[in-house]
This record gives C-alpha cells, sequence and structure tokens, in this order.
C-alpha cells in the first residue's frame, strides 16, 4: 500500500479495446499466432464432414478465395463450425452451401439449437456405413475361411498376387469396398479437381489401384480402416466436445421461485426473470448467478472456481450457477438471466477457444499440407521408376507405391493436436482456470518472464487497521471515532477495513457531515462541529500539518509494507492509522514454485512507493520491483520485458492494468468470478483470486504440450519405418493401414488423457473465499 496516496481515488484507466494478436507494442507475432476472431462476429456455418485440420485447409482454399481471403474465415472443428467474418466479401448463403458442396462437405446455416443433433447425425452416419464396411468384409473373409480353410485365410495376409478370387467372396469385399469409400470419395473427387492432394486422395487410390491389381481383400481392408480411423477422429471430436457440453449440466433446468404471497413453483430456469427471488435448499445445485437475500449456508464452488474447501454465505454474498449448496436453505436473488451466467459465458467461451489454434496446430496443418503432395509425388517415383529404369516387375513396385500410399496418411497426425489442445482447455476450465484459446495453452509452459500487480494478486486485496497512533491528548478511541464517522458512508475496502476495527472496539458511528472526497488525498467533512479530515501523508502536508506526524512512525510504518492514513481536525493531526494489506499466505512458496518452474524473472508493477513494494517484495521472493508507476510506466515496463524475454506473462485485474496486459506476450486475470470485463479481456481468467493456479497452469501447459508432442513423435516414427519397409519391399498394405489405425487409437487415447488434468494436476485449494470481486475494487492507488 502506498503512503502517498489514498485508496478513495477511484480514476482507474480503463482499456477496453484491447488487441488479443499481441503484435503491436511490443507484442511478437513469431511467438503467439494473431488468435482468429470470435464466431460471434459474423455468419456461422454448420458444416458436415469438418473433422480436423485437413478439411479446414479445404475449406480456405475453397470458400476462402470466394471471400477475400483465408483470413476472412473462423473455424471450429470440435463444434464443426465455420464462420464468414464480418470483414469478407458478400456471399450469400446458398452460394456459401454450394461452394462447401463441391468439397465433398454440406453446410447450412448455424442453429445453436440443432448443432448437436447434426452432429450426432452425422456421428451415426459415419458408424453405419463403417459397420456395413466392416461386416461385409468379414462376411468376404469367412467365405475366404470356408472355401480355402484357416491355411488359406492366412495366405490372404502373406502377400498378394494369389490366384483370382471367387466371384461371391470379390462380391462382398467389393461391397465393403463400397460402404468404407462413400463418405470419402466426395472430398477425395474435389481433391483431384483441384490438384490438391490430401488423404482422403491417398486412400482412394490406394483402393483403386488395390482393386486394379486384383487385391480385393487389401482394398477393402484399407476402405474399412480408413473409415474406422475417419469414425474414431469424429468419436473423439465429439468426446472432447462432450466434456465441454458435461459443464451445462452443471446448472439444473429449474428453479424453485419464491413469490410475494409466500408460494413457490418449480420454474425452467431460462424463464426466471433478473430480481426474481429463488429458494436453494441443501445439496441442491444453484440455478442462477445471484445474491443472497435470506439465509445462511456454506457452498461448494468447484465447479466455477476449482476451490475445494466450501465458502461460507449469508446475505449479500454472491452465488453462481452451476454451484452446490452444502448446508443450510437459503433464498437468493436472481442478477442474471441463464444465458449470462457466469457458467453460460465459460461454456461458451470454452467452445468458441478452439477457434484460435495453438502454433502447433498451425505447425501440423502446414506440414500435413507439404507432406501430402510430397507423398504423392514419391509414391508414382516408386511405381515408375523401378520398372522403367531397372526392369522391375510392375504389380511389385505399383503394389509397393499403394503401400506407401496408405501408411503416408497423416490422418493420425492432424488429429492428436486439436483433440489435446480441447481436452486440454476443457480440463483447465474444469479447474477453474479458464484459457481463451489454442493459442494460449501453449504458451504458460514456455514462460521465462512474469510481471504481476501487487494488491489483490500478492497480497489479498482487503485491508486492516493493522495498529492505532493517537498523538497528542487524543485517545485511540477518539481516533477511531473521527475515522470512522468520515468513513460511515464509504463501501470502499479501506473504509470497511476502518469500520470493521471500531465495530471491533465498540465504538458506535456517526456519519459526518458534509463529506467529499479529495481525489489522491483522502476525505474531508464535519463531525462534532468542527471540520475534519482523513488521508494521507501528502494530504496532511498540503494542510500544513505535515511535520506533526513523527518522522521514526512514518519510517516504520512504509518500512513495514503498511499504508499511513493521517486522521485530524483544523487544529492538527489528531492520530495514525496503520493499515496493512495481508500478504497471501501461499504467496511465498508460489513465487518458489514458478522459479522451480523456470520463470527466470518475477517482477512486480505497482503503483505504491518504493519502500513499501520492496518491503512486500523481499518478504515474498520477487526478484525486481517497479513502483510508483502511472499505467502508462507499466506500459513501458512490460516493453522491456518483451524485449529481453522469449514469453511474457502479465498478470492483473483484467481492467486496470488492460494497458500493460495488452502488451504482454499474454495475460492472466485474477480472481474473474463476477467481472464481466477480467473474463473479457484476459488471454487467461482464474476463476478465483488463488494465485497457486499459476504454477498449475504452467505444469498444465507442459504436460499438454508434452503429449502433443509424443502424439506427433509416435505417428511420424511409425510412418518412417513402414516408408522404410516399403522401400525394401517388406511392408503390405493390410498392415499398413492396421498400423495406421492403431496410431490413431493410440494417440487419440493419449490426448483424451488430458481431459482428467484438472484431477492428476489440481492445483492447490486456495482456502477460503476472500472475495469474489476483483482487485479492482481494491486499493485503486496500489495497481
Amino acid at each position: 500500500m502506498s503512503s502517498s496516496a489514498h485508496a478513495h481515488d477511484h480514476d482507474h484507466d480503463h482499456d477496453e479495446g484491447r488487441n488479443d494478436s499481441r503484435c503491436g507494442g511490443g507484442g511478437n507475432c513469431a511467438d503467439i499466432a494473431p488468435a482468429a476472431p470470435a464466431p460471434s462476429v459474423g455468419r456461422s456455418f454448420q458444416v458436415s464432414g469438418l473433422d480436423c485440420a485437413e478439411e479446414v485447409a479445404i475449406l480456405n482454399k475453397v470458400v476462402g478465395t470466394k471471400v477475400g481471403g483465408a483470413e476472412h474465415l473462423a473455424f471450429d472443428v470440435i463444434n464443426g463450425r465455420m464462420t464468414i467474418l464480418d470483414s469478407a466479401d458478400r456471399l450469400t448463403d446458398d452460394e456459401v452451401a454450394q461452394l462447401v458442396a463441391t468439397t465433398g462437405m454440406s453446410a447450412k446455416p448455424w442453429d445453436a439449437g440443432t448443432a448437436s443433433e447434426d452432429q450426432a447425425a452425422h456421428l451415426a452416419r459415419q458408424r453405419l456405413f463403417t459397420a456395413l464396411s466392416g461386416g461385409f468384409w468379414a462376411a468376404g473373409f469367412l467365405w475366404h475361411i470356408v472355401e480355402t480353410g484357416m491355411g488359406g485365410a492366412l495366405g490372404l495376409f502373406a502377400g498378394h498376387g494369389e490366384a483370382p478370387m471367387p466371384l461371391a467372396e470379390a462380391v462382398l469385399f467389393a461391397v465393403a469396398i463400397l460402404f468404407g469409400v462413400w463418405l470419402v470419395a466426395p472430398k477425395a473427387w474435389s481433391s483431384a479437381r483441384r490438384l490438391s492432394p490430401d488423404m482422403n486422395l491417398l486412400m482412394v487410390v490406394a483402393v483403386a489401384g488395390a482393386i486394379g491389381l486384383g487385391e480385393f481383400f487389401e482394398a477393402a481392408t484399407v476402405a474399412f480402416f480408413f473409415s474406422l480411423s475417419l469414425y474414431l477422429e469424429s468419436w473423439s471430436v465429439g468426446r472432447a466436445r462432450n466434456a465441454v457440453s458435461a459443464l451445462l449440466d452443471l446448472a439444473p433446468p429449474t428453479a424453485r421461485v419464491l413469490y410475494d404471497d409466500g408460494s413457490e413453483a418449480d420454474v425452467p430456469a431460462s424463464a426466471v426473470a433478473i430480481n426474481a427471488r429463488f429458494v436453494v435448499r441443501g445439496g441442491d445445485r444453484i440455478p442462477l448467478d445471484g445474491e443472497v437475500v435470506d439465509g445462511a449456508g456454506a457452498v461448494d464452488q468447484a465447479p466455477i472456481t476449482g476451490e475445494s474447501a466450501l465458502v461460507p454465505k449469508e446475505p449479500g454474498d454472491e452465488v453462481y450457477a452451476g454451484t452446490i449448496n452444502g448446508e443450510g436453505t437459503l433464498t437468493v436473488r436472481a442478477t442474471r438471466a441463464a444465458s449470462d451466467t457466469v457458467l453460460a459465458k465459460i461454456i461458451r467461451m470454452v467452445g468458441d477457444a478452439h477457434a484460435r489454434r495453438a502454433p502447433v496446430e498451425q505447425w501440423v496443418a502446414k506440414f500435413a499440407r507439404i507432406y501430402t503432395p510430397i507423398v504423392m509425388a514419391l509414391a508414382i517415383a516408386i511405381a515408375l521408376v523401378p520398372p522403367l529404369v531397372l526392369g522391375g516387375a510392375w504389380d511389385y513396385w505399383v503394389y509397393n507405391a499403394l503401400v506407401l500410399l496408405v501408411i503416408a496418411c497423416p490422418c493420425a497426425l492432424v488429429i492428436s493436436t486439436p483433440v489435446s489442445i480441447v481436452a486440454a482447455l476443457t480440463a483447465s476450465a474444469r479447474a477453474g482456470v479458464l484459457i481463451k484459446g489454442g493459442a494460449y495453452v501453449e504458451a504458460p509452459g514456455r514462460t521465462t518472464a512474469l510481471a504481476m500487480d501487487k494488491t489483490g494478486t500478492i497480497t489479498m486485496g482487503e485491508p486492516e487497521v493493522a495498529a492505532v497512533h493517537p498523538l497528542g491528548v487524543a485517545s485511540a478511541r477518539d481516533l477511531m471515532t473521527l475515522a470512522g464517522a468520515l468513513e460511515a458512508r464509504s463501501s470502499h475496502p479501506l473504509a470497511r477495513a476502518i469500520l470493521a476495527r471500531a465495530e471491533a472496539d465498540g465504538i458506535a458511528v456517526s456519519a459526518a457531515e458534509d463529506t467529499r472526497t479529495v481525489p489522491g488525498r483522502g476525505l474531508e467533512g464535519r463531525a462534532g462541529g468542527r471540520e475534519v479530515w482523513l488521508g494521507s501523508d501528502r494530504f496532511a502536508e498540503e494542510k500544513g500539518f505535515g511535520s506533526a506526524i513523527p518522522v521514526d512512525l512514518r519510517d516504520r510504518i512504509e518500512g513495514a509494507g503498511s499504508t499511513l492514513v493521517a486522521v485530524g481536525d483544523e487544529t492538527g493531526v489528531t492520530g495514525i492509522l496503520e493499515l496493512r494489506d495481508r500478504i497471501r499466505p501461499d504467496a511465498k512458496g508460489v513465487v518458489a514454485r514458478l522459479h522451480a518452474q523456470g520463470v527466470k524473472t518475477i517482477v512486480m508493477l505497482t503503483g505504491d512507493n518504493e519502500r513499501t513494494a520492496r518491503a512486500v517484495a523481499a518478504e515474498v521472493g520477487i526478484d525486481e520491483v517497479r513502483a510508483e508507476l502511472l499505467p502508462e510506466d507499466k506500459v513501458t515496463a512490460i516493453e522491456e520485458l518483451v524485449e529481453s524475454h522469449d514469453m511474457v506473462a502479465m498478470i492483473g485485474d483484467g481492467v486496470n492494468d488492460a494497458p500493460a496486459m495488452a502488451r504482454a506476450h499474454y495475460a492472466i486475470a485474477m480472481g474473474a468470478v463476477g467481472s464481466d470485463a477480467a473474463i473479457e479481456t484476459a488471454d487467461i481468467a482464474l476463476m478465483t483470486d488463488d494465485i497457486g493456479k499459476v504454477p498449475w497452469l504452467m505444469g498444465h501447459s507442459r504436460r499438454a504440450m508434452s503429449i502433443i508432442r509424443q502424439n506427433i513423435g509416435v505417428s511420424l516414427a511409425t510412418k518412417a519405418v513402414f516408408v522404410v519397409a516399403t522401400a525394401f519391399g517388406m511392408a503390405s498394405m493390410w498392415g499398413a493401414i492396421a498400423a495406421d489405425v492403431g496410431v490413431s487409437l493410440l494417440v487419440v487415447a493419449n490426448a483424451l488423457r488430458l481431459l482428467n488434468g484438472h484431477k492428476a494436476d489440481a492445483p492447490p485449494s486456495g482456502g477460503e473465499h476472500i472475495g469474489a470481486q476483483m482487485a479492482s475494487g481494491a486499493l485503486a492507488h496500489g495497481h
């Protein structure tokens, strides 16, 4: 806290227009790619068949060229949504649908009410065709066993070039092929017409080539397993989507509304009006955000904030939809509509977050676009060069080329990254950490410098009167009576601290008359027929009473990191109040963990005076202190950090610190529950004011990136092994597709492990709920 300014200076610096791209004022575009605009700023379409980055690339080429470029499109693969931004060239909905149809996919205007049904129908269609393909493949295989015995069946796997297949068996395998490629063929044809090979074309060419060689069994195996692979891809995306949708189940569909005549009735939560009262019994989930007006209890806020401890609630306290009333009956006044609750915002933001793709996702997509044509060219070379140059057998080398096409399919590679990102986003939301996009899943794990505000971040943001120092003939009781009179009409944190101390001392407070705030200084008014005042030592000096404050007392208060508040009347200084913002009990341990995780520089940015700030920093273990800063000074400090560090994070309240947060590579808002501005401005929002979640976030980020790297490594290593085996004629087509599907299963399972990250890496409990409001409401001068 500062002794140079009083907390009644409420002049805040708001910056609602932050630039999320971080490319200006010191941001580094190379570190964090610009976030895709939120899908709400354009027209959205439900695209059936939009399952992975391959389809995104196709739609960017086909639709992007007609709307002025791919930068005018945004995609949410998890929800199968394509958004044409308002900046795009105008196309009608019918024109968009026709363009998408040329890619083998279909599109219709987005309808949130039917989106989940459409997704379920698409998955059911994939499941049906995959099952039919597998069924006819199995029937053909059984026919072969009946005709030739088990030894003949094993011969199917031993190689190719056997005697012509019986007609009935060939028909069964042909039907299996038909169902296997039915959903893929339109995309493959579109790819061929655009001369832009993708994995769908690779598979269809491999199947057609195998049929041309008379290898119906291997063609059917490729078709079935590729269809199964695509179904697994859609299923895994749906699994991640369902994990997000499960958040919807947190809020009960009805609320028990209490009417003025005392009667009660269950009403759909969506129909409850703001200011209506509803009853929440012990053990019930709270249906809407609201303010407790009657009753007392303890609420489990873990579904929203990740806090493990029950939070006491009494009249005047806020409660949130989706949380659980543990004991007692609460009467709550609704403060937000069901569509506008904190929970609803979290669900929308997590659902939209994947549109902001992580750099690693962009790398995978670019790699696949380059990799696939190279593989196509290599396969053609394998098919033509040995027979033409070395006199090799045509069927042998064409078969090896087809095997290469199969194993080179980048399906496992492109599927693993988006599923991993969404699983990480969902797990963090469950843990009370709202990450606003895939780009910011990767960033925390690479953080090398961290700048943080002091008040409400390192300290509690709720001051208390630590000591009362009467001067002259005044008593401590006289001093508190006078201070309480001036603060009686204020709800500011310093005022609350003074009034709480007066109440604890048994002092009855009568409000002063004609009180007025002197910005940046303090308060003035009349009490007991005399002019009275309260404020900073600078205020006392301006009134000509600065010398009345003992120098040793001033030095001791500032050296302890406390705030000096002088109280007096027209005759001089009556006494000094020492107010202290308590340092968070876990702050020192959190700073130590951040250092251990590789954060080289932790900097405190504050408006407090130098001595106060250094006292707090020394106790906590912070590396550098920048004190007595104005908002523009904080921006300069962040720019200096950005120039010397690869990844800089700024932790603040999302409003006061917005200019500085916008200059950092990414920004974290503290205690975002109840603060719309904080949720909307920061890249990552901690849903409570528990700073202990910052090291958890960094650990979670590293775990997510580790799993993504594992998946990419396994995918590429498997392909490399089979490419080498194919070059020596040691690989078969069925073995290649089985390996590819096996790797797809493996990477999906590995990615979905992240859904349990909120349990495996659970952040330490923040203990008792300190207050859901953001720190901007406390001690504005200390920011």
